[in-house]
């Protein structure tokens, strides 16, 4: 039997952000036993611990159909149970990913684990051929006009590659009608994950909507690897204020399924460069059960 906890990330209230199986103690497991559970659980994202020792834990990710080298949500969700299960108290924390080593950091209130923050793989983007804009709003339901020009459509990665498209306003982001199949077409041509939408809400705020037909995720809730992907991106073009050479902002993903999240990103800069992508949020334990070894 293997003891596997349900969580949902980005979020302090149950049923909202975005779910995450976590499953600690996956030594254990094989391959093919670390998918099978990942189905079973059917979350966006499940994160299987295979070791840890002393600072450092070594973990594998799994969609329901495929393993990913990384997501921002189920790392949050595990960072907060190892802290809620005595495993973290607070102290240097790096988790072993397929992308490297990430970071993680705690904050609690009055001694009780309230949020936690990682470090995010090297962010890196690449532009998008121009003729494929008009193909990405057709895909989204939408005329390339309603498209925003003063914001960056680019493809954009911080563990998983995503290509962001910028909208005029979040009215036009929660009356989108994807074509999946299209979607998906276009994203393994872009070699690409997810196609994000996104919208302004104010100078750092920002509602989004994350389509990833391509990992077997129709609708991702709340994103937390393509939240960093993006405020890198803005901060890089200088569509983020800079105070001391850091960009802060928050996003808003969700609200469309029923389950609201959000996202908070600092971006460290150096000049126009991106020095680091820190994402941060709460988390909460939704159930935990075991599954038979099948």
């Amino acid at each position: 039997m293997t003891l596997y906890s349900e969580v949902s990330a980005f979020t302090r209230t149950p049923g909202h952000g975005n779910r995450a199986g976590v499953v600690l103690d996956a030594a254990g497991l094989s391959e093919g036993e670390m998918q099978r559970l990942a189905a079973f659980l059917d979350a966006p994202e499940t994160v299987f611990v295979t070791r840890m020792e002393g600072g450092l834990v070594r973990v594998r990710y799994f969609t329901p159909t495929q393993e990913v080298a990384f997501c921002g949500h189920a790392t949050v969700a595990l960072g907060l149970l190892l802290a809620q299960e005595g495993h973290w108290a607070g102290e240097a924390l790096a988790l072993e990913t397929l992308m490297g080593r990430v970071p993680l950091r705690l904050i609690s209130e009055a001694g009780v684990p309230r949020q936690v923050w990682m470090e995010q793989p090297r962010h890196e983007t690449r532009p998008v051929p121009r003729e494929l804009r008009a193909e990405l709003a057709a895909a989204l339901g939408l005329d390339a006009r309603m498209v925003h020009r003063g914001l960056p459509l680019a493809a954009a990665s911080t563990g998983l590659w995503s290509v962001f498209v910028p909208l005029l306003d979040s009215f036009l982001l929660d009356a989108l009608e994807p074509d999946l199949e299209a979607i998906a077409q276009l994203s393994r041509q872009l070699g690409v994950g997810s196609v994000y939408a996104y919208a302004p809400l104010g100078v750092s705020r920002f509602a989004a909507r994350d389509f990833a037909p391509v990992l077997g995720i129709p609708e991702d809730p709340v994103t937390g690897s393509a939240g960093g992907a993006l405020l890198g991106l803005l901060a890089a073009q200088g569509r983020l204020p800079l105070r001391g050479g850091r960009a802060c902002g928050v996003i808003y993903q969700g609200h469309v399924l029923g389950t609201p999240g959000e996202v908070e990103v600092e971006v460290e800069m150096l000049g126009d460069q991106v020095v680091a992508v820190h994402v941060g949020g709460c988390a909460t334990v939704e159930r935990q059960g075991t599954w038979p070894l099948r």
